[in-house]
């Protein structure tokens, strides 16, 4: 059994504004084994190691494909992180950790809630996973961090669903809550503030830093099992900014997951 399988999601079908984000995986590889670094994280292990088993990327025709697909890694690895892709891939993932993990909690850097109860018609948008996630009873707890764009009706949805939201306006590293249940980092890069990560399809000024990403991470007192990286937009990127600023996330949470 592997302890960290790495998959790739290039799927971009339900991104509402700008398709990209399909193009992001192997991008994103190609960022973490660029010779200008290296593959250790900041915590002194190499992410790059026998522990980390690279399954590739998958070509996605029936959207829960990707269901299927992360149910079998979960049966040889406790734990998967997965590059997208927009973020409706986060539904079909947390339908398939819900059978490993029934008591999961859920951290969501973002500069959007994805609350929607459904978006242009679409149940499924990038803009409707925590809608259907705690709709269905799929996560414990949703604490969501760097969130600038909230509107009445994901204010309603968060109040409905009982959502902890850190709104960017009120950002405090030192107020993150501790978790007790098994952690999924949910992380969409238009969380970061543009000036960090312009290679998003949905540019949101004032969020987070790198660093405040890199220390939350670095900070979080819990069992991480699962994450993903997604909306990174290659047609929007400027000198490959943002794809290696994925690739140094990717590395901090594969490093947190391995000494964890």
């Amino acid at each position: 059994m592997s302890e960290i399988i790495l998959q790739g999601f290039p799927y971009d079908e339900k991104s509402s504004y700008q398709k990209g984000p399909a193009l992001a995986p192997p991008l994103i590889r190609e960022a973490w084994s660029c010779d200008s670094s290296n593959y250790y994280a900041e915590n002194g292990l190499n992410t790059n190691s026998s522990k980390l088993s690279d399954r590739g990327d998958f070509n996605i025709t029936e959207y829960f494909d990707i269901e299927r697909i992360t149910t079998q890694h979960l049966k040889e690895a406790k734990r998967i992180i997965t590059l997208g892709g927009d973020h409706s891939i986060t539904f079909p993932i947390i339908r398939a950790y819900h059978k490993k993990y029934p008591a999961l909690d859920i951290l969501h850097i973002d500069a959007h809630a994805d609350l929607y109860h459904d978006f242009g018609g679409d149940p499924y948008s990038h803009a409707s996973p925590f809608a259907r996630i705690m709709e269905n009873g799929l996560a414990s707890r949703l604490v969501q961090v760097g969130i600038r764009t909230l509107n009445s009706h994901q204010i309603e949805q968060a109040e409905k669903f009982g959502v902890e939201i850190n709104p960017m306006n009120d950002f405090n590293i030192g107020r993150l809550p501790k978790f007790t249940n098994p952690v999924y980092i949910s992380l969409d890069l238009d969380g970061i503030d543009p000036a960090y990560a312009p290679g998003v399809s949905h540019n949101e000024p004032g969020g987070l830093s790198s660093r405040d990403v890199i220390n939350i991470i670095q900070k979080l007192d819990a069992k991480i099992v699962g994450a993903y990286i997604v909306e990174y937009n290659p047609n929007k990127d400027f000198q490959k900014m943002t794809a290696f600023l994925a690739a140094k996330l990717m590395k901090e949470i594969i490093g947190k997951m391995m000494k964890s």
